[in-house]
């Protein structure tokens, strides 16, 4: 066994309905290698900390305040149990009290604080030069009475590497907060930073000393695979692939343990243009659908949860069919791609009965030359008849749809507008999204860009759209035309609050079981 001893920080902001994947990929890794290892998800400790702390200190003196705040223990345990998603009022209700009690609590240090984003009225994210304010000014961070003992508790312990895994720009400033903290109080303390945001950022800087002084080593891609180099040990492969042992499994906003679980990395299809996935040239890798079958059945043995969260860019047939012929034992869901198994009655018969509740659907558009133009692969019609035997089936369908994009004209968001009046009766829940601009993406360099956010690390770049169909119109037709539209307006209610598709599989089977 190696001496060496990690701690891995889960850092505010996201939603707090599961364990963060990566670090429980990361805890099999060191497991398999026996290397000392702890978890702390500082994303759910600080969120319940910072919410008790503003029902202790009060805040608001509004009726909703004071409602929200009396309420907050109680709307908590709700969320804990099937009930609050059997009456989607009440589950609102629940929600928006804790959300209050949250924002609140975020108003003193200048920052919008939801269930599942950060915004901070000073220092934006995608600046380098305010990610480092943010580490020499710890004590600003809304989360500081929260991390400033939780951080000194765990330095008494010596670590020798202290790991943040940042993968949202909403944990960006929270983590850098952190890590600034620590290096004042131990400045010789050794940081790692790795996660897909920093992964992204290192591409798209070409560099690895961001944060020089700060982090002593970012890591670029699957830490699992980085972190025995790192610490000079041959990388064993022994054991499952995930390992949530070291998380409070009770904490979570959740009815019950959401198991994440990945068996593959990148997207099996990776031909859509403007893909972030593509640009960097990120490839699949994907475990035998067999043997991920197998390990996510002994996952679920061990951790027992009420629902499985496959995380997968995109569950490939193959992986379909060994959960249907090896189930895991709990309801699971997961992003897809239309394809022509979906539409066969006998497959999504054996998927539900797999414990299949809901897939969530990437389907754009509903312009077939958009989709053409976008290399999505999609036929309208498959997709129609997909639609259709899912819900004859009883999975739900959680629809993606992408407005704005350079192929979309006001035209071709209508046809998307009919399509999904065509299948309502089909589709359970909606994300309708605004376009973004990957910067790095081949087909950027068509189209007049200028900068989407002030700043040297952000991702993505505002265009000139060919046709004029600027992203104020595109936002217009969404909230005043789409939304109002009497056949989609139900469902769109229908979409939970911030925890939105993580927590949408829920009212999905507990409506079924009825």
């Amino acid at each position: 066994m190696t001496t060496a001893k990690i701690i891995f920080i889960h850092p505010p902001v996201v939603k707090p309905s599961e364990p963060p994947a990566g670090i429980a990929r990361l805890s099999a890794c060191l497991k398999a290698n026996g290397v000392e290892h702890r978890v702390i998800d500082s994303n759910v400790e600080g969120l319940l900390y910072l919410l008790r702390f503003a029902v202790q200190n009060g805040g608001g003196t509004g009726r909703w305040d004071i409602r929200a705040r009396k309420n907050l223990e109680a709307n908590l345990d709700l969320l804990h149990t099937p009930e609050a998603f059997q009456n989607k009022s009440r589950y609102s209700r629940a929600v928006m009290d804790i959300h209050r009690v949250l924002q609140t609590a975020g108003k003193p240090c200048g920052v919008h604080l939801s269930l599942s984003d950060y915004e901070d009225s000073l220092r934006s994210p995608v600046k380098s030069a305010d990610l480092i304010q943010a580490a020499e000014q710890p004590e600003a961070n809304p989360f500081y009475s929260y991390f400033s003992g939780r951080l000194t508790q765990a330095l008494e312990e010596s670590p020798d590497f202290i790991g943040f895994s940042m993968n949202f720009l909403s944990q960006a400033l929270c983590t850098m907060a952190m890590i600034g903290f620590v290096k004042k109080i131990h400045p010789r303390q050794k940081i790692i930073l790795g996660g897909s945001l920093t992964t992204s950022w290192i591409r798209l800087a070409g560099r690895t000393d961001l944060f020089s002084g700060l982090v002593d080593r970012m890591v670029e891609g699957a830490g699992e695979e980085k972190l025995p180099a790192l610490l000079g040990i041959p990388c064993h492969r022994e054991g499952l692939s995930a390992d949530y042992d070291l998380f409070e499994k009770n904490r979570y906003f959740s009815p019950g343990f959401i198991l994440p679980y990945s068996a593959a990395r990148g997207c099996w299809w990776r031909k859509c243009s403007f893909c972030p996935e593509k640009s960097e040239a990120a490839p699949y890798l994907p475990l035998p659908a067999s043997r991920a079958a197998e390990e996510l059945g002994t996952l679920t043995k061990q951790t027992g949860p009420s629902l499985i969260h496959l995380l997968d860019s995109s569950v490939s047939p193959a992986f379909m069919q060994a959960l249907i012929e090896n189930p895991p034992g709990s309801p699971w869901y997961g992003f897809a791609r239309v394809t022509r198994h979906l539409a066969d009655k006998d497959f999504c018969r054996a998927l539900k009965k797999s414990g299949c509740v809901m897939l969530k659907l990437g389907l754009e558009s509903g312009s077939q030359s958009v989709l053409d133009d976008l290399s999505k692969g999609i036929d309208l019609d498959e997709a129609s008849a997909a639609l259709r035997t899912l819900d004859k089936a009883g999975i739900a369908v959680y629809g993606y749809f992408l407005f704005g994009t350079p192929q979309e004209t006001e035209a071709d968001a209508q046809k998307t507008l009919d399509f999904i009046v065509r299948h309502s009766g089909c589709i359970s829940f909606l994300n309708l999204a605004i376009f973004n601009l990957p910067a790095g993406s081949e087909e950027a360099r068509d189209l007049s860009t200028q900068e989407f956010y002030d700043g040297d690390l952000s991702l993505y770049r505002n265009f000139h759209h060919p046709s004029g169909w600027q992203r104020g119109n595109v936002r217009n037709f969404i909230n005043k035309t789409l939304k109002k539209h009497p056949a989609v307006a139900p469902i769109a209610w229908r979409t939970p609050e911030f925890f939105t598709s993580n927590h949408a599989p829920f009212f999905a089977f507990l409506k079924n079981s009825k």
